[in-house]
């Protein structure tokens, strides 16, 4: 594609939509409708999961499905407006301008400005990034969906099964342009984002592996609260 100055600035735009998208504090606001400040319970990670222990499954799953959402609707919504949506042969230029709005999105939930920069830890919203960047992100992420819940029905540890799922993305993904026999400047953008979003994710739960390895993690209650 052709990028003149007006596709720049749409680009642009299109970065701050994605922050901003991703900077929406679901879990915070759903604790204050119900008139608790999620940051003071459980974990104080303000995420689905901590929702989920301390209101209840019902409002954690609200919360999950609204921090998917969060993500992959910028996402989707630029790449059908700049023409990238369901294309396999983007140019890497292309595919990297597509995936820093997807990037955006995960810092914003990480980072939201409206909670002083202290946010979640990325699963959910990075899910919803990789469902936006359809096909090549979606079908992976698809894969690492079912490695979580392998791992959590296994293992009932919410941060060891993101964890792994955030390890296998980029291996999944590796794997699928292999089989496809894509050239390796189209898998760059795609396999250096996938790895760094990887890393965001494990980095953000380093302290859950180490409540791990001493016992003191709070399993999930499979049956619900």
């Amino acid at each position: 594609m052709c990028y003149d100055g007006e596709m720049t600035w749409i680009w642009w735009i299109w970065l701050i939509v994605g922050y901003l998208c991703g900077s929406v504090p679901f879990s915070w606001l759903i604790g204050k409708i119900q008139g608790v400040d999620i940051r003071r319970l459980g974990s104080g990670n303000v995420g689905a999961t901590n929702v989920g222990r301390i209101l209840g499954r019902q409002f954690g799953v609200i919360c999950l499905l609204l921090d998917v959402a969060k993500g992959s609707i910028p996402v989707l919504c630029c790449g059908w407006m700049l023409g990238y949506l369901g294309k396999l042969d983007l140019e890497p230029g292309d595919s990297w301008r597509w995936l820093a709005v997807a990037v955006m999105a995960v810092l914003g939930h990480v980072f939201p400005v409206w909670l002083k920069f202290k946010g979640g830890k990325g699963v959910a919203t990075g899910l919803g990034v990789l469902l936006g960047c359809w096909p090549w992100l979606a079908l992976p992420a698809v894969g690492a969906v079912i490695v979580w819940l392998i791992v959590v029905v296994l293992s009932r540890y919410m941060g060891l099964a993101s964890v792994f799922a955030a390890g296998v993305l980029p291996i999944f993904l590796a794997g699928i342009f292999c089989i496809k026999g894509i050239a390796l400047a189209t898998q760059g953008p795609y396999i250096t984002v996938t790895t760094s979003l990887a890393i965001l994710v494990i980095l953000r739960h380093r302290g859950n592996l180490v409540r791990i390895w001493a016992g003191t993690e709070p399993k999930i209650d499979m049956l619900g609260k």
